[in-house]
């Protein structure tokens, strides 16, 4: 048995990234900052997000710079080859499947729309 899971909250950093395809698959790439405390205080840590279909769709309407989110989802690694170096390059991002707002500092329009998971709003 194995457990990929990953849950987050934290303050979305730009303002989302969205691509419509011509099958009518969306796709939306999003970063969150994720305070952490240490012995050295608080440290801010930095996830990258992908979210597809009706998720990312919500996330692409209702989610700005500075909106506090959660997600909940899995840890996936991007692989691909430099094409200037040819060495091999990694990337971990989080692939969410559930997305809840929270809350915005400037964006009272994400207030109304409480958690989307994929299924009806």
């Amino acid at each position: 048995m194995s457990i990929n899971v990953v849950t987050l909250v934290g303050r979305v950093g730009q303002n989302p990234d969205v691509k419509y395809f011509e099958s009518g698959s969306v796709k939306c790439r999003l970063t969150l900052a994720v305070n952490r405390w240490s012995r050295d205080g608080e440290q801010t840590d930095w996830f990258n997000l992908e979210l597809w279909g009706k998720t990312a769709e919500v996330a692409a309407n209702y989610v700005r710079k500075g909106s506090l989110i959660g997600v909940q989802g899995c840890l996936k690694l991007d692989r691909w080859r430099d094409s200037g170096t040819g060495a091999n390059r990694s990337s971990p991002i989080i692939k969410v499947d559930q997305l809840r707002l929270l809350g915005a500092k400037h964006d009272a329009e994400a207030a109304h729309m409480d958690s989307y998971s994929g299924g009806e709003i």
